[in-house]
């Protein structure tokens, strides 16, 4: 099996951070990847990291990391702001690409990072997870195998990175949302620090009717939150109904002419490596339905990891053997162009709003703005300037919306 050489961009600030997960999750696909530098403007997460990797290549800024090595692959897992950046940086110098959500900012810079790809021939994942969670491809068999008989509704419920919610739910129907129609908001707030370290007074929130292709309809909430409050949260989940049952969070409901069974997903784990590794996920139906954890030879088994490794592998196979990322740009602009449609449809006065999108929407122009007034360069045609940039948790995509 051919490895392929990968560089990370951002290690994390904190132990348990989303970055090193995912080098850790790296580290033990050793017959799918060379791990052979780690980039990072901190110096001591870069050393803590490195030293535990044992990767000898470590730059403190991109621009000598892109100047010094010659990768494979790059997986940047910095900051909202700085994807679009190392994408097209990573692309146009012959690298493949694996970017961490949402797609891009706006549309237009995805389709630069996608255009880049086509024009260097390298291919480009987005790291959307939560469609690939065992319990979520559990729920896909159990849909697929007519247990839910015609699909009709969904309801989610998601408090941030709501792109997430509706990859879910897109998996779930097996359908494309037509049209959106949204009601948002904003609500006063005691004083808080959000996120990337901004005072707020406010929070904004979002509601939307979606219609899908296949007849299903999905009703939408991102509620108020006070940031960092956990006892005021709401919860976050999704069902999904069908004439003949429902999925609610992890437990399937089915109807039946005498009476109604419940069934609770029910876990298996086996040990690995010294600790417990998920070896699939069913439900007692007649007959049962499972799923197997593919990765579980490798000592994978958290199911976040779990998902990492299902990207990881996967895009290692569509560069090597040829193929399409099983996610990639196309299903994340899908995500990403509900989540600017409800905002658009709120615009219009609470209008349908069709999908896909056409031209620019107004959310998208103040995002570009407030870039290049942050950045003071367009990411697009002044890519390289950018690589020196200061990028932190605080996003452009708060500040205009108030999303993470």
């Amino acid at each position: 099996m051919r490895k392929l050489r990968i560089g990370v961009v951002g290690v994390g600030a904190q132990a348990g951070s989303r970055a090193r997960q995912y080098i850790s999750t790296l580290a033990r696909l050793t017959d799918h990847y060379e791990l052979a530098a780690l980039c990072d403007r901190d110096a001591e997460a870069l050393r803590q990291v490195a030293d535990a990797c044992g990767t000898p290549a470590r730059y403190t800024d991109a621009r000598a990391l892109f100047a010094s090595e010659k990768l494979d692959v790059v997986l940047s897992m910095a900051p909202k702001d700085a994807h679009i950046v190392i994408a097209l940086a990573a692309a146009r110098r012959g690298a493949h690409v694996i970017t961490e959500i949402p797609v891009a900012l706006t549309r237009r810079y995805a389709e630069a990072i996608a255009q880049a790809c086509r024009e260097q021939g390298v291919l480009w994942e987005v790291a959307e997870q939560v469609w690939l969670w065992p319990k979520e491809r559990l729920k896909r068999r159990v849909i697929e195998s007519g247990l839910l008989g015609k699909v009709t509704h969904a309801r989610l419920w998601y408090q941030t990175g709501q792109y997430h919610g509706f990859s879910a739910i897109r998996a779930l129907l097996g359908s494309e949302a037509t049209r959106v129609l949204g009601y948002c908001g904003q609500v006063e707030t005691g004083p808080y620090v959000a996120y990337g370290g901004e005072p707020e007074t406010a929070i904004r929130w979002d509601s939307a009717v979606i219609e899908f292709a296949s007849g299903a309809t999905c009703l939408f909430e991102k509620p108020p939150r006070i940031f960092p409050f956990a006892n005021r949260t709401f919860p976050v989940g999704w069902q999904v109904e069908g004439t003949g049952g429902y999925w609610d969070r992890d437990r399937l409901t089915l109807y039946g002419e005498k009476e109604t069974r419940t069934y609770e997903i029910e876990e298996q784990y086996v040990g690995g490596k010294g600790e417990r590794v998920l070896d699939g996920v069913g439900v007692a139906t007649d007959p049962p339905v499972t799923w197997e954890n593919p990765f579980k030879r490798y000592g994978i088994g958290s199911p976040d990891d779990v998902s990492k490794a299902s990207i990881l592998i996967s895009f290692h196979e569509a560069i090597t053997q040829g193929g399409s990322p099983q996610y990639g740009a196309e299903n994340g602009l899908r995500d990403w162009e509900i989540c600017l449609a409800i905002r658009e449809s709120a615009r219009l006065g609470n209008a349908w709003v069709p999908l896909p999108l056409g031209t620019p929407t107004e959310l998208e122009r103040r995002i570009e703005a407030d870039f290049l007034h942050r950045y003071g360069h367009d990411p697009i045609a002044e890519t390289d300037a950018l690589l020196d940039a200061a990028f932190t948790r605080s996003a452009t995509l708060w500040k205009a919306a108030h999303w993470l």
